[in-house]
């Protein structure tokens, strides 16, 4: 809302300036308010050639956006504040995990405004919203071009002709052979806009979902194209085409008393005070004083992202969880482990690395590709030596660094850890945790930190019940973690708190013979599927049913549901979130968290 307000506040308030200050009195004349065909003033807001007011107004709004536009990707400040609002509200912290999503919005935000996407026209004719700096640039330069080539003596004619008295011109346009295109690509404005507006069109195009889900290198090298955005928006000012009437020539010479005499005195005959031709300035360049600090910001910030990317990383020789590992599969390397479904885990160490339960990390593997970096969930607990990861084949990268793994170990960079949402799982008297398929990562770190809890008798754990929601497609997936439920089943029993997690495992595809093989031994004490005392549950959750189960055996406290999957699931937890939470501040209040990166 603060953004949207500020936005809001710069088109108008700048809007109104160049309509309506005195300083662009004559440039209005050439490129609007001013009607050609009536020859009367209209209104900024119903005339299409009110461009000038659209430009420069827009043009405010870019620079803020793109001042704006690189803060929510630089991590390391991100997990800075995350740490320094330790002690904020919860609402005020959740902000932080939406770094993403307000990236988004902001580049949605600078795509708008220079007409990247959704140019349109009214049914009337009339240049809309949409489509904005770009189009009323290129009715400017309509207007322009109109202004010089008119030799009818109007003031927009004459202005136009100034450029023949040496330097006091105000139509960048000075023959009648120029064009519109012409202009538009050998100029340094033309040129760096319609540069810029490639550049977005590029970055905009391949972020989407599908593109970023099956082609991440195509996102990924494409997004770098932000380097061209920045310079190209710190040059396009700088040649400074719009220009105004200068301060002293306006105490000389002010448009209001002089304009009319502009287009009918004889300058051998002038014996009044407006003889005096009026002298005009460009507008300064000013983007890069919106955008300086940001990117000095993002240039220290990936500095430091380079230098603890060349600190050494060992992958270390895999340690068993807390109990052997189930259904891990050989691996010709015995520096990792192979789980079903083709999943890599690693275990690795570096110097001075220390984490919390839920944090991520990038990966890159120079032999692979030197400027890759991908994000995983660390999936080991703070309290052990060493830290690590799952990685699930789902792509041309990760398909390499598995076959790569398989062979040989490669030299591996890593830079974080970077925190989530998931860090504050423990604020939270009753937890939900929910993942799909290797969205379970998080929640593993968090599953094991608590059985180090309990082994070391930790009696500062604030929370006091955890609800562990597990779905997978394929019965394959359960053996990544199955190990460690066993494990913590078992150490629950034994410290008398075996009602302390309660997970329930949920199967979303099957065939007959998976489902005829848990009808034979239905009886048995433990589950078919998994090994372990809970039964797999065959289909999805009823969220309504669970929910209401939670907030009737919490019917006081501040449960905290976490997410790590997909955004359908995100959007039905969500709901079930502010149907179950009570208005009633005394009362059940569900807070939901989603893994974002």
């Amino acid at each position: 809302a603060a953004w949207l307000g500020i936005n809001i506040f710069l088109f108008t308030y700048y809007f109104l300036f160049f309509d309506r200050d005195e300083r662009y009195f004559y440039t209005r004349a050439i490129l609007g308010s001013w009607h050609s065909t009536t020859g009367q003033w209209c209104s900024p807001l119903s005339s299409p050639q009110s461009a000038l007011a659209w430009a420069r107004a827009s043009a405010k709004c870019l620079n803020f956006n793109s001042m704006l536009i690189l803060l929510p990707v630089c991590r390391n400040l991100l997990s800075f504040l995350r740490g320094t609002c330790s002690c904020c509200r919860r609402t005020l912290r959740k902000q932080l995990d939406h770094n993403l999503t307000f990236h988004k919005l902001v580049a949605y935000a600078l795509a708008l405004l220079t007409g990247t996407p959704g140019l349109g026209w009214g049914s009337s004719g009339d240049w809309e919203l949409p489509a904005v700096h770009t189009i009323a640039h290129l009715f400017n330069l309509e207007r322009y071009n109109h202004s010089q080539q008119a030799t009818d003596g109007s003031l927009h004619a004459v202005l136009s002709k100034m450029h023949l008295q040496g330097s006091k011109w105000l139509n960048p346009i000075h023959s009648n052979q120029t064009t519109v295109e012409y202009v538009a690509f050998t100029t340094i404005p033309g040129l760096t806009g319609v540069i810029i507006t490639l550049a977005l069109i590029l970055m905009v195009t391949s972020s989407t979902e599908f593109i970023r889900r099956n082609y991440f290198e195509l996102f990924w090298y494409t997004h770098h194209l932000f380097l061209v955005y920045f310079a190209g928006l710190v040059i396009h000012g700088i040649a400074g085409l719009v220009r105004g009437q200068t301060e002293q020539s306006m105490a000389e010479v002010h448009p209001y008393h002089c304009a009319q005499y502009i287009t009918q005195r004889n300058p051998q005959n002038c014996t009044h005070k407006c003889c005096k031709d009026p002298e005009f300035g460009s507008i300064p360049a000013e983007s890069w004083k919106w955008v300086l600090a940001p990117i000095i910001l993002y240039v220290f910030e990936r500095i430091l992202r380079v230098w603890r990317a060349q600190q050494k990383v060992v992958v270390k020789k895999p340690q068993p969880l807390p109990r052997a590992r189930l259904g891990a599969e050989p691996c010709p390397c015995p520096q990792v482990v192979m789980h079903p479904a083709r999943v890599l885990e690693l275990q690795m160490e570096k110097k001075g690395f220390c984490m919390e339960v839920g944090q991520y990390i990038f990966i890159n593997c120079p032999s692979i590709s030197p400027l890759e970096w991908h994000p995983f969930t660390l999936t080991s607990a703070p309290e052990e030596d060493f830290f690590s990861i799952h990685i699930r084949a789902a792509g041309d990268w990760t398909e390499r660094l598995i076959d790569t793994f398989q062979s040989e170990t490669p030299r591996i960079e890593v830079d974080g850890p970077f925190g989530t949402a998931s860090e504050d799982v423990f604020q939270y008297e009753v937890a939900m945790l929910v993942g799909a398929g290797i969205g379970v990562t998080p929640f593993a770190s968090i599953l094991k930190s608590i059985w180090y809890k309990f082994q070391q008798a930790d009696q500062t754990l604030k929370t006091k019940k955890i609800y562990f929601y597990w779905l997978c497609r394929d019965t394959g997936a359960f053996a990544w973690f199955n190990d460690l439920l066993a494990s913590l089943e078992q150490k629950m029993a034994e410290s008398g708190k075996a009602d302390f997690l309660t997970y329930r495992l949920f199967l979303t595809g099957w065939d007959t013979s998976i489902a005829n093989n848990v009808a034979l031994h239905f009886d048995t004490a433990t589950d078919t599927v998994t090994g372990l005392r809970h039964k797999t549950i065959f289909g999805r959750p009823m969220w309504n049913t669970e929910f209401a189960a939670v907030a009737a055996a919490h019917p006081r406290s501040v449960v905290g549901v976490f997410l790590c999957g997909p955004e359908s699931l995100a959007k039905s937890l969500q709901k079930s979130c502010h149907q179950h939470s009570s208005l009633d501040p005394r009362k059940v209040k569900f807070y939901f968290n989603k893994e974002n990166f």
